[in-house]
């Protein structure tokens, strides 16, 4: 879509549900390859007689192709006026990739490894397995093309030498050595997701983000970072995560399709689902948001505070060690350490906690959903809150303290 692709299909075969699952959001049409009968049969997956214009086919597994490697190889396409192309790269290490073999510049052909002689195995433009072709030949020779070979598949290379020997024209483009990385191994999964965060790293840096450490920083490919932020080691940003600017994201944080505004403080080893944070905010360290959160401008949460479905108003404090789940905290709220949201019934369902505006929440407080707090309440410390309490109240619902002077235990 980057290169302004007007129409994108995918051929799908193993894992045909999963993969339909994932992609079939982002816009793509997907169309099934019944039978692994080669990689001329999964193109003819693709209704060939419906395309119009150029075409370029592309492996699944080649990740760190980029929309300018695909504006590229097109134009090149255009300029040279091919009927068909093949993408080759130069490589250090060709190793058992098919070799390019070139006659004064122009493509002469493609021949395997395992069919190369000593001075064509010496060769290090090698075919990337990506090919542009004009709709009209590809509808042509297409068919033409057999499974005669050891594995009776249908291989899509034979369309080079049977539009060479038709007298098309064919051309070999070069790109960048990383455009035909493949995937085929754990290993190679690996360093492709390393070199993915590279790239996305220095993006970012480029943009002026400060990376404390690229190397242990990762950033998936559609997360913003506003300028000026600081991302340190550690940090896995997922998603659609979008962290405004002058922000400050601690070792070890893990934010995933979370909305962080601008000048916001997140504290080593805290964890985010799905969460909203207002401007100035100061999280953690350990806090953890699940999905559902918002929390407002300028407010703190503090360590070992867990929060789910929760809008936490401007200003609010919760410091420590405290469980609020399914509840609405208004603005300049204090709540005490060991504060619980019992938000769970015995009937097996949800109930909320609504909290007014300046309460303030005194520690080791469990309120027990449904229940609501009017606006400048104080709750007594070790309260254990089941009914509402009106505004401007003071509530306290604990076991009065007694003192038995010159107390003695009983003897035996």
């Amino acid at each position: 879509k980057g290169a302004g692709a007007g129409e994108i299909r995918v051929i799908v075969g193993h894992g045909e549900a999963l993969v339909r699952k994932v992609i079939e959001p982002m816009g793509v049409t997907c169309h099934q390859q019944v039978n692994q009968w080669g990689t001329a049969d999964a193109v003819k997956a693709a209704d060939v007689a419906s395309l119009k214009g150029d075409v370029i086919i592309l492996n699944g597994d080649h990740p760190l192709l980029e929309p300018s490697d695909v504006a590229h190889i097109l134009k090149e396409f255009r300029e040279q006026k091919a009927d068909l192309a093949v993408v080759s790269a130069i490589v250090k290490k060709p190793g058992s990739l098919g070799r390019i073999v070139r006659h004064k510049g122009e493509l002469r052909a493609i021949v395997e490894a395992a069919d190369a002689g000593a001075d064509t195995l010496k060769i290090n433009e090698v075919n990337t397995g990506i090919y542009v072709v004009t709709a009209e030949i590809l509808a042509e020779y297409l068919p033409k093309i057999t499974n005669h070979n050891s594995k009776q598949e249908y291989y899509l290379t034979d369309i080079i030498s049977l539009c060479q020997e038709a007298g098309e024209k064919v051309a070999a483009i070069k790109a960048r050595a990383s455009v035909g990385f493949g995937v085929n191994t754990q290993e190679e999964l690996a360093k492709a997701t390393r070199l993915l965060f590279a790239r996305k790293a220095k993006s970012l840096m480029e943009a002026g983000v400060l990376i404390i450490d690229p190397k242990s920083t990762y950033v998936e490919d559609e997360v913003e970072v506003g300028m000026g932020s600081v991302l340190y080691p550690g940090v896995y940003l997922r998603g659609r995560t979008k962290i405004g600017a002058v922000c400050m994201i601690e070792p070890g944080c893990y934010l995933a399709h979370t909305q962080i505004s601008d000048g916001v403080h997140v504290k080593a080893y805290s964890y985010f689902e799905n969460t909203v944070v207002g401007q100035r905010a100061s999280i953690g360290p350990f806090a953890r948001l699940r999905p559902e959160t918002e929390i407002g401008p300028d407010a703190h949460v503090g360590n070992f505070v867990e929060m789910k479905k929760v809008r936490f108003g401007a200003r609010s404090k919760a410091g420590h060690l405290t469980y609020l789940g399914d509840a609405t905290i208004g603005e300049d709220v204090n709540i005490g350490c060991g504060t619980i949201t019992c938000n769970y019934a015995v009937d097996k369902k949800k109930y909320r906690t609504v909290i007014g505006d300046r309460t303030f929440v005194g520690s080791d407080t469990q309120f027990v959903a449904p229940v609501e707090i009017g606006a400048d309440v104080v709750i007594g410390s070790g309260s254990t809150i089941t009914k509402d309490v009106p505004a401007k109240a003071l509530a306290v619902a604990r076991g009065k303290q007694v003192n038995i002077e010159n107390w003695k235990p009983k003897k035996d």
